[in-house]
């Protein structure tokens, strides 16, 4: 015999599950705001750096002057210098197109010292030398940002312009002492240069970036004129012009800031996933037909599933202790299909719905054996 009809409802027909809101409060407080985007300059821009400069050694190429007198000594005609590791920095003004692609017009200065001349008249790399080559020029280049690796921007570059290399008390004498080599002079020539660098954005700093780059700087052999004499008595053997090669290997260290940029954007923070929300549906006594009042909450639950693009939806029925256990399986099972036909009848797709029976094993209130608990004669609805 059934029951006097009791409300429907005794509980709030919604509540967000204890669970869910957790999880939501955890992802919270972990996620960490995304570093903000690099972007291409755009706009004008200045930039420096600085560091170690190489200088291979370098070859002599002496003029007809030079190699008649020293001919006539029965010395060699050529020879080469060595350098010692030295100083390079670069100064520049550029403006940038926003679309990776730069020009600029360059400052450049480089020194390094003497540490070996050989080659002339039969010499070794042991004779004394002495002096120093220093050069500085002007250059226009095109660069191109490669594309943006996270907080790394690979960029190539090409340079054209000009460069004077001065020769400053460079001079050598032979081991045997016989011959000494003396070149105070400078020349400017046409000179080029490749580029190969990486800029980090600052993110703290908008337009601010540190930038490691290697430059080969090349000229035009310049014409410095040489004098060979005695070291002891001071008599010349010989004048005339001497041609080096002109080469440099650079790796420096510096600052770009590009004037007016705009803050990075940072990128989209993930959006939390919606919490779990709960519904209750209670049903009288021994029955697992739907109240109004139960159509209307799984109508909300219906409505929240769409809202919250739900891809799974999970109906769980519960029985209370009174009667067999084995009956109250069935039946929590009749109250689960019966709530899940009903969100299908709204719109739900079935197959986003998890239909589970539970019996009298999962009790809300718990109660002794055959006992009328309301609250435990319910169907739960979760939305995921």
């Amino acid at each position: 015999m059934a029951a006097p009809r009791l409300p429907a409802a005794r509980r709030p027909a919604a509540r967000p599950a204890g669970h869910g809101i957790a999880a939501t409060a955890l992802l919270g407080l972990l996620a960490a705001t995304p570093p903000a985007a690099a972007q291409f300059v755009s706009g004008p821009y200045i930039a420096g750096g600085a560091g170690v400069n190489l200088v291979p050694d370098t070859d002599l190429n002496l003029d007809s002057a030079a190699i008649f007198g020293l001919g006539r000594a029965g010395y060699g005609a050529s020879g080469s210098v060595g350098f010692d590791p030295g100083f390079g920095g670069v100064l520049s003004l550029g403006w940038g197109f926003g679309n990776g692609l730069r020009a600029e017009i360059e400052g450049n200065f480089r020194s390094n010292g003497v540490d070996s001349v050989s080659g002339v008249a039969g010499w070794a790399a042991s004779g004394v030398a002495a002096g120093r080559q220093d050069s500085w020029g002007v250059m226009g280049n095109v660069l191109l940002d490669l594309g943006i690796f996270g907080p790394v921007i690979p960029y190539v570059g090409i340079g054209a312009g000009y460069v004077v290399t001065d020769w400053s008390g460079v001079r050598g004498v032979g081991q045997d002492g016989a011959l000494g080599f003396r070149v105070n002079d400078s020349d400017g020539r046409f000179a080029y240069q490749g580029i190969a660098g990486l800029a980090f954005p600052l993110g703290f700093a908008p337009g601010l970036a540190v930038t490691a780059e290697y430059r080969f700087l090349g000229t035009l052999q310049p014409q410095l004129q040489a004098r060979f004499d005695n070291p002891t008595t001071g008599a010349p053997v010989a004048r005339g012009v001497v041609e080096p090669d002109v080469f440099n290997h650079s790796l420096l260290l510096g600052l770009r800031y590009a004037f007016g940029q705009p803050p990075a954007a940072a990128a989209p923070a993930a959006a939390a996933p919606a919490p779990n929300r709960t519904f209750l549906v209670f049903f009288d006594w021994n029955r697992a037909d739907l109240t109004e009042r139960a159509r209307q909450i799984i109508g909300e639950a219906a409505q929240q599933a769409r809202a919250q693009r739900s891809t799974r939806i999970e109906v769980a029925g519960h029985a209370d202790t009174s009667g067999n256990p084995q009956f109250n399986q069935v039946l929590s099972r009749r109250r689960a299909d019966t709530v899940a036909a009903e969100l299908v009848r709204l719109g739900v797709p079935r197959e986003e719905i998890a239909v589970t029976a539970f019996g009298e094993t999962q009790p809300l209130v718990a109660t002794a054996d055959n006992v009328h608990e309301p609250q435990n004669r319910r169907v739960e609805i979760v939305i995921r």
